[in-house]
């Protein structure tokens, strides 16, 4: 640092830490910090200090230096920031509204020119853990001037820049769609829930436990908590390193102003004990599940869509959640315009089923299923989403219109099956029936008559003549009635 016309080495005596460094990466335009390093003078060089405290009011390290400030130690500071990317805007170094830097110029990012693979690269770049989240317009709308080129990364590069891009002719970016982006550099490890263990962090490219080396207290805890999104701290507790993996050591103090662990750890610090702290934080269990299952009736089966029940039928509600400790109980909880009700069965296998018969109006309305457990001794509780449950006399008439349908169709085959029966046996019968048989004795005097009729016809009446000619000409079809004369 230059001051008072001098050139020196600057640190600070009450130990430097992340947040100190992000100022003078800030300073020089340089993006974002992404390690720190103490470093033990080799010269008897003098050291300008700089008030860790003042600069949680200003960034600016020049108006925070300590004048005749002349302590044994002679350190200085090693800082690597990142000149190409960095993420603004955000409640800590590792979370932010990205922006790239190219030719001198820091450039927004817009959604859809970026994915997960490149939000993976960016956090290894910064010294963060892995993305937690990548949303657009996170940490506020985009500024111009905006990238206009997609990143295609395949997750290994070290930096961002070195990924390939191609163009994409994006000169301006929708509002909402600047690439916002959260590196988890924070976790509780070795139980069930993500809001429960032993906390680590990721720093300097390691996972190792946190502890404070001044004493933990709650509020430290509480800020682990609301960093990850867990609520409330319930319950702390210090834990002695049972192998030899070092500790980053986080700063008491720093932390008095502000809730970012990871901008308030304390670089080459190596104290005789290596503990560790637990912490329990209030949003302990997942979410629950409520709906309506397959119901076991009928007509309700066949016509329940979402949460519509036929009014008459048997109908159930199922609360579920993902398991993560045994035992526990679900609570339902029925409201409506008239009446409030609970219902409490014990959790088998993470679930429990209430079933209801003859849904009436009585039934209608919200329903929500509560989780409660104890653990870590102390008893936790998490509800679900609401769920509106409609009772319809419609569904009822559907039902009984679909079955009237189904009979009468059923009826109509039926009766078309027998038609068509019948018809061919019909057939059958009329094809086999044989023509008349003629007396061939009759058949033979009527054609001897025929022959001498001209001779004999005065010997015959009327009717005979008549009956011999019918017998003669019926089998050769002819059935009209000869003239009488």
């Amino acid at each position: 640092m230059f001051h008072q016309k001098q050139w020196r080495p600057a640190a600070d005596p009450d130990g430097w830490v992340r947040s100190s460094a992000a100022a003078v990466c800030a300073q020089l335009g340089c993006g974002s910090v992404v390690s720190t390093r103490r470093l033990e003078e080799s010269s008897d060089r003098s050291v300008w200090w700089i008030s860790f405290y003042c600069l949680q009011r200003t960034s600016v390290l020049r108006d925070c230096v300590i004048d005749d400030y002349d302590p044994a130690t002679k350190d200085s500071l090693e800082v690597i920031c990142s000149d190409s990317v960095r993420l603004v805007d955000g409640p800590h170094l590792c979370s932010g509204r990205l922006e790239v830097n190219f030719n001198q110029s820091w450039s927004s990012v817009c959604e859809a020119d970026f994915d997960q693979q490149d939000a993976e690269v960016v956090c290894r770049e910064l010294d963060c853990g892995p993305p937690s989240l990548l949303q657009g317009a996170l940490y506020g709308e985009v500024e111009a001037p905006v990238w206009s080129r997609e990143f295609q990364c395949e997750g290994t590069e070290a930096a961002l820049l070195d990924c390939r891009s191609s163009g994409s002719a994006r000169n301006t970016c929708s509002p909402g769609k600047a690439v916002g982006l959260t590196c988890s550099d924070l976790r509780l490890v070795g139980e069930a829930s993500r809001c429960a263990g032993t906390l680590e962090m990721f720093h300097q490219k390691q996972w190792r436990p946190a502890a404070d080396p001044d004493g933990w207290v709650r509020s430290s805890a509480a800020a682990v908590c609301a960093q990850l999104g867990c609520g409330s701290v319930v319950s702390t507790r210090r834990l002695e390193e049972s192998s030899d993996r070092s500790v980053w050591w986080i700063s008491f103090y720093c932390l008095q102003r502000t809730s970012v662990l990871r901008d308030c750890v304390i670089d080459d610090y190596d104290p005789a004990t290596k503990d560790s702290l637990e912490v329990i934080c209030s949003d302990l269990l997942v979410e629950p599940h409520i709906f309506l299952p397959s119901s076991t009736d009928e007509v309700s089966n066949a016509i329940k869509q979402g949460s519509e029940v036929p009014i008459g039928s048997d109908f159930s509600i199922m609360c579920s959640i993902k398991p993560q400790y045994q035992g526990g109980s679900f609570q339902l909880i029925f409201s409506s315009s008239n009446s409030a009700q609970n219902y409490t069965l014990p959790a088998v296998n993470h679930s429990a089923h209430f079933l209801f018969s003859a849904a009436d109006h009585a039934h209608q309305g919200t329903y929500s299923c509560v989780y409660h457990v104890y653990v870590f001794s102390h008893n936790f509780s998490s509800p679900s989403q609401p769920l509106s449950v409609t009772v319809s006399v419609s569904g009822s008439l559907t039902a009984l219109i679909i079955r009237l349908v189904v009979v009468l169709l059923g009826l109509m085959g039926s009766i078309l099956v027998l038609y068509f029966y019948f018809k061919a046996s019909s057939s059958q019968k009329w094809g086999q029936k044989k023509k008349p048989h003629v007396d061939g004795s009759r058949a033979e005097g009527c054609r001897e008559e025929e022959t001498a009729a001209s001779r004999i016809f005065s010997s015959h009446s009327d009717e005979e003549t008549v009956t011999c000619f019918r017998q003669l000409v019926a089998p050769h079809g002819d059935m009209r009635e000869p003239e009488v004369i």
